[in-house]
């Protein structure tokens, strides 16, 4: 309810940026369009959706009294229009606007990651000068504080400083609202820790004198397992599927370290939280990412180079662990093709790249909610396969027992390692010779 008592209605469209791909969908989208006061946009990272989008959105932004896109391609950023804030000159030196936090040099971690690093000190510069540009400039970082927020309290604000200052029939109405409750945008979060943590040690600190953990899983000999998240399922709540692995491991006496990032770059707080600075070793065992995403880039430009580098320095197991996006449970389940073609090829095929392993849908998708939930059965698989890659990690070489499949086709024992054009086993005899030099225990080993 307003200030003068009166009340007014919202009406909210949303699409999934992947829906806009079927003709159907993106035709409604458009008639949406048509009727719209306002247009939001977010995570616009596929070339030919983002066409799509601009294309629409550009047909309708004279008519719309504000356009808002936060981190996307920059084709879509330019869409941005707030009062006399536009971002149609972003990446040119002329903007008046991007003069004042230009940088000398280039951030590796990207478009949206700069953006991030203006949300919280460009208000504080723009508040203090004098022209309506600066104003609607600063409307749209603290937009841009209130989406990124994401709870819903930042949410319900943000659409009432929007409809407030921007929608004609709204003008000259009082329309209060607080300011952004700002969250860290990396750190570490667990469902029963009193707040985010900045500093591992902190962390760590905590977990040892939780009470209602036993004392084999706060003891040092528990494995360590780092989780990789998605800081937006934990600022809109939709954080269950989380719970639930982090509940599992724990039940099975695993230590975890479930870090985030709001970025698109998680191989910062990969380095961060994960390796201990001074002795540069892991304070974790295995790795299980359930962002969704390769390790660097989002679902359409990935840094594959660096998501090594950062992994390389870890040197641990790395486990991908799939929550369902472009289908609910049940269409999965009823799926004679299984997992989405998009979702394999940007959150199984991409992250292999990275170095991911073993890809489990562990989440499904609920059909009226949108939310996540956890699918337990694949839990607990997910947690037994993270477990065990733990303890094989914390074993020493000479404790390890490997096997070697040699080929053998048609099953027969005048087939045994008769693939085409290898010396199989020449080359089995390589391996053993050189697992031997690596200090693994073997023993019978031929001189030829």
């Amino acid at each position: 309810m307003f200030s003068k008592g009166r009340y007014a209605s919202f009406e909210v469209v949303g699409y999934l940026v992947e829906e806009l791909r079927d003709e159907s969908t993106y035709k409604t989208f458009c008639k949406d369009l048509e009727d719209a006061n306002i247009f939001i946009g977010s995570l616009i990272f596929v070339e030919e959706l983002a066409l799509k989008v601009k294309a629409a959105v550009e047909k309708a932004t004279d008519r719309l009294d504000a356009v808002l896109v936060f981190p996307s391609m920059p084709k879509v950023m330019r869409l941005n229009k707030l009062g006399s804030f536009s971002m149609s000159q972003l990446g040119q030196s002329k903007s008046p606007f991007f003069q004042l936090f230009k940088k000398k040099k280039k951030s590796s971690a990207g478009f949206a990651d700069d953006m991030l690093k203006l949300v919280r000190t460009l208000p504080k510069v723009l508040k203090y000068l004098p022209s309506d540009k600066a104003q609607d400039a600063r409307l749209y970082i603290l937009s841009l504080q209130f989406w990124l927020g994401g709870s819903p309290d930042n949410l319900m604000n943000f659409l009432k400083m929007i409809y407030g200052c921007y929608v004609p029939a709204l003008k000259g109405t009082t329309i209060e609202y607080s300011d952004p409750v700002l969250l860290l945008d990396s750190g570490i979060w667990h469902p029963l820790a009193p707040c985010m943590y900045d500093d591992v040690k902190e962390y760590l600190n905590w977990y040892g004198t939780r009470r209602d953990a036993n004392e084999k899983l706060k003891g040092p000999n528990a494995p360590v397992i780092g989780l990789v998240l998605q800081r937006s399922h934990m600022v809109t709540g939709d954080e269950s599927h989380y719970v639930a692995v982090i509940m599992e491991l724990e039940a099975r006496r695993a230590k975890v370290i479930p870090i985030f990032a709001g970025g698109l770059d998680f191989s910062g707080p990969v380095e961060r939280y994960f390796i201990d600075p001074v002795t540069k070793k892991p304070f974790v065992n295995s790795v299980v990412s359930m962002t969704n995403f390769a390790l660097v880039g989002g679902p359409a430009r990935q840094d594959h180079p660096r998501a090594v580098k950062a992994l390389m320095k870890l040197d641990v197991p790395y486990i991908v662990a799939l929550p369902l996006v472009f289908q609910t449970t049940e269409e999965w389940l009823n799926c004679t093709l299984g997992l989405h073609p998009i979702q394999v090829s940007q959150q199984v095929a991409l992250p292999e790249l990275d170095g991911g392993m073993e890809p489990i849908v562990f989440a499904g998708r609920d059909p009226r909610t949108g939310k996540s939930h956890a699918l337990h059965k694949k839990v607990e698989q997910l947690c037994t396969r993270a477990k065990k890659w733990a303890e094989l990690k914390r074993k020493s070489k000479t404790e390890k027992k490997l096997a070697i499949t040699v080929f053998s086709f048609p099953s027969d024992k005048g087939n045994v390692g008769t693939a085409a054009y290898l010396n199989v086993f020449d080359s089995i005899f390589c391996v053993l010779k050189e697992l031997k030099r690596d200090g693994y225990n073997v023993q019978g080993l031929p001189e030829t």
